[in-house]
């Protein structure tokens, strides 16, 4: 992905790019509002947490948040962690829902992906809920796998263990992953 960012599929008015310093003053809002939608899924303290200007800093730092615009204000983003030595975790991932079912969760899902090739990681990885009709399935669509608990790391165990910690089920969420596409010349 180029420093301008891509256009998203289909929608010509929004922009996905690496995020800048002067846009996390608004992830916040966008945390709150999409964690909106996840409400009788997740408990209440879950649904007001939000990332810490901490960590959103180092994320932005490390080149690991993008967010999707229209214009220059932030609509979504997403940020990954480094966990594991071969992968990215997608930590992160929430769009405005007045800005929702337009492509831009796919988009940004799909530059994590671009990005995590391009850095020569074999996958990416996350957790997200069995249940809530469109975030499992989502995730699928985009060539994510469900893997079983045997299968997982110390790291994606300690993911497991501070998501317990927070108040979510472990027996309602999953730990996907996708492997990394060969980049092309």
């Amino acid at each position: 992905m180029t420093e301008r960012g891509q256009r998203a599929e289909g929608h010509p008015r929004y922009l996905i790019r690496l995020a800048r310093p002067d846009d996390l003053a608004r992830i916040p809002a966008i945390e709150l509002a999409a964690a909106s939608l996840l409400a009788g899924h997740a408990p209440a303290a879950v649904l007001s947490e939000t990332t810490s200007e901490k960590d959103l800093d180092v994320r932005l730092s490390h080149g690991h948040l993008w967010v999707a615009c229209t214009g220059d204000e932030p609509v979504g983003f997403a940020y990954v962690k480094l966990i594991e030595p071969a992968s990215a975790h997608l930590d992160e991932i929430d769009v405005h829902p007045t800005h929702g079912r337009r492509g831009l969760g796919t988009g940004l899902v799909r530059a994590v992906c671009r990005w995590a090739a391009e850095a020569g990681l074999q996958a990416v990885t996350l957790r997200t809920f069995r249940e809530v009709p469109w975030n499992m399935p989502f995730y699928a669509s985009l060539g994510f796998e469900a893997l079983d608990d045997e299968a997982l790391g110390d790291a994606q165990r300690a993911v497991i263990s501070d998501e317990v910690r927070r108040g979510l089920a472990a027996d309602r969420r999953v730990t996907m992953r996708r492997l990394s596409e060969p980049v092309r010349d």
